[in-house]
């Protein structure tokens, strides 16, 4: 604010609802949030949009120059490595002053004159906000699938575009999720969501007809559906998943009437996944223990007497998927808490591992549509290496840099340092904490740190390059991922032991690690801040009751924390299908258990650290009523002074503003906030 006093806080009227489970009752003063289309609410969310604005007014300057650098590092007009796919050569691109990227091909070589085949700017004029869902071209190269959704709210609608022409066909299919094109390139099969959001049905659609013919209905509603084409282009799968189980099915590409014929029936805790390769079937299936292995069955007889085993089940390596080809196959694995890539010949059965430079990493498969070819595509990068495109030859052993994301300004890698220490959990297990740092900026002394965690649904926290994070960086900040529990990083075992009624575990180590960088004086609990999404928003809301004293500031965005309210509520867009992720509270002891540390029911009378909340009106996977009535009811029982601040976006969903610009606006926002929690104001 220009001048005179900062307002006081918004306070959210009381309006008491009381609910009783399994004898319980829970009184909830800020139940009324969740009407979105009521004029007080949007009011109280501007309320507190105002509030944070006005609280964060004297850093707008320092928001624009931390906006600013972060802009100067980044090729504004660029294009990705292109990728071949049949006659064609498909990459995409961006052009500066524009929000987003455009989607191109050229034809038999790159010095073929670019077609555009959909420009997301054109798409997203007029509008506040443009996800893109699908994006699959043809078989014969003829149509482009694609899916946008204008709110932020995950709510895709599917439409066909001919490429000759331009011209978009009359097909409109609202609320469409995944998309697997036949072989005649007229037929599509596509999947819907129910009113929960739950992918649940699966379409047939021949284009130019009325008819579309329902082929497979998914009723269990822990699991939703999804379909693809296999990189052989011989099979669509139909698969069926909950968190802990899942069922496939297929149907040949050249014959899409055909009725979807079952794989391996599902059986509860047993995962398989299928893909295509000549006579086969090839299964990534948890039958012999959690981390996976590999089989294969004859497709005319796939039951499991007849699976023959390639890679067994391991106990120190995850096998997260595989990548077939018409020569080889590639094992996509974790190890030791970073990915592997090794490389089998179907030939021989020869296999070797792709090395990597650096201790700490991530390492991914890239583009790749063809599937008679030795090229593997993979992208690898780490938290000092900016994200690059490699070529490998699978037969030479050898690799080429196709691309690797350019840093404008003066970036030097070796001025930063990375690092790997482990911290001690309660039970003794050893807690990875991966950091990264500037050598020369670095003080003697306790430095200040952005601590990160997730730490749910299996999902590994990746060691990944970000530009923005050079503003942190450069000015001294030591930035560092805790893996926890319930995470990926060391395969099931590690998801399992952060899950259901063993969830406690991802909070307990993520004290641990807070509390290991303190005693080895990397940091200070002055100089700590810690930032998570989502899942991790649950993380930072549990470590903020547990421990306030052990942090300065804690950012939180998207955040889950009403857990009771929404793991009651079976309307809701995942609860039903996170059953198996958090528990089911209509079980009593479940139910006891998520209630002991729901973070919004054990908010208590006592000092809390400085804390940005930071949220989208049009969430579908984190609604934005659990963050507002998290701070609404935090301000009614938090005994200190620091701040506590809610910034809603009223115009986008989970992952935030869409525009690349605006979404780097977002974070400068978010960074002038952790910099100034530790007396960093320019």
């Amino acid at each position: 604010m220009p001048s005179g006093k900062i307002p006081p806080p918004p306070a959210a009227p009381r309006k008491p609802q009381t609910f009783e489970n399994h004898g319980d009752a829970r009184v909830d003063d800020y139940y009324w949030l969740r009407e979105k289309e009521s004029a007080e609410v949007i009011a109280y969310l501007e309320a507190e949009n105002a509030y944070t604005k006005a609280m964060m007014w004297p850093s707008e300057g320092f928001q624009r120059a931390l906006y600013k650098e972060m802009l100067a590092r980044i090729k504004e007009t660029d294009m990705g490595v292109p990728a071949r796919e049949g006659e064609y050569w498909y990459y995409s691109r961006t052009q500066k002053g524009k929000q987003y990227s455009i989607y191109c091909r050229k034809h038999g070589s790159l010095e073929a004159k670019e077609s555009v085949i959909l420009d997301l700017n054109v798409l997203a004029k007029g509008k506040k906000y443009l996800g893109l869902g699908a994006l699959d071209v043809s078989p014969d190269a003829k149509l482009l699938a694609f899916s946008t959704d204008y709110t932020g709210f995950r709510e895709y609608t599917l439409r066909v575009k001919d490429l000759a022409s331009g011209k978009v066909l009359p097909i409109e299919v609202e609320k469409a999720r995944s998309i697997a094109w036949c072989a005649d390139s007229a037929t599509l099969f596509y999947v819907t969501e129910d009113e929960a959001k739950r992918a649940h049905r699966v379409w047939r659609h021949k284009l130019g007809s009325e008819e579309h013919t329902l082929v497979f209905e998914e009723n269990d509603v822990r699991f939703s559906v999804g379909v693809d084409l296999s990189r052989s282009r011989g099979y669509v799968f139909i698969t069926s998943h909950s968190a802990t189980t899942s069922e496939v099915r297929f149907v040949p590409a050249d014959r899409p009437l055909d009725v979807p014929e079952l794989l391996v029936p599902r059986r509860q805790d047993h995962e398989y996944y299928a893909d295509h390769h000549g006579e086969h079937f090839f299964i990534v299936t948890n039958d012999r223990g959690r981390n996976f292995r590999l089989v294969r069955a004859p497709i005319g007889d796939a039951r499991e007497a007849r699976w023959e085993e390639l890679v067994p089940h391991r106990d120190d390596a995850m096998l997260e998927g595989v990548d077939l080809f018409a020569r080889h196959y590639v094992l996509h694995e974790r190890r030791g808490g970073f990915p592997k890539l090794v490389v089998v010949r179907f030939a021989d059965g020869e296999r070797h591992e792709i090395e990597f430079p650096e201790p700490v990493y991530s390492a991914y498969g890239g583009s790749n549509p063809e599937f008679d070819t030795d090229t593997l595509r993979f992208g690898y990068e780490s938290f000092v290496t900016p994200d690059s495109v490699y070529d490998y030859d699978m037969n030479a052993r050898s690799r080429k840099l196709m691309k690797q994301v350019e840093v404008l300004g003066g970036y030097d890698a070796a001025r930063y340092r990375s690092a790997l220490t482990h911290a001690k959990a309660a039970d003794g297990t050893e807690i990875p904490v991966s950091m990264v740092w500037r050598e020369d900026k670095r003080p003697k002394g306790p430095a200040p740190m952005l601590l990160s965690g997730y730490g749910a649904y299996g999902y590994p926290e990746s060691v990944t390059f970000n530009s923005s994070r050079l503003s942190l960086l450069d000015r001294g900040v030591v930035f560092a991922l805790a893996h926890v529990r319930g995470g990926g990083e060391m395969g099931k075992r590690w998801h399992d032991e952060g899950r259901m009624m063993q969830k406690k575990n991802s909070f307990t180590d993520f004290v641990a690690c807070a509390e290991q960088v303190i005693a080895e004086k990397i940091t200070a609990a002055d100089r700590l801040v810690i930032e998570g999404g989502s899942a991790g928003g649950l993380l930072m809301g549990a470590v903020t009751n547990l421990r306030p004293d052990l942090f300065r500031a804690v950012v939180s965005e998207v955040p889950f924390v009403d857990v009771m309210n929404t793991m009651l509520d079976d309307t809701l867009p995942l609860t039903t299908g996170e059953y198996e992720e958090w528990g089911n509270p209509n079980e009593p002891e479940a139910y006891a258990y998520m209630k002991s540390y729901s973070p919004y029911d054990n908010l208590e009378a006592k000092d809390y650290p400085l804390m940005l909340v930071e949220t989208s009106l049009n969430d579908s996977q984190v609604m934005y009523w659990e963050p507002a009535k998290y701070v609404a009811k935090l301000r009614t029982l938090k005994t200190d002074f620091n701040p506590l601040l809610l910034r809603t976006n009223m115009d986008a969903g989970h992952a935030g503003a869409s525009g690349r610009y605006d979404y780097l606006k977002e974070i400068a926002f978010t960074y002038a906030f952790i910099l100034g929690a530790v007396g960093i104001t320019r």
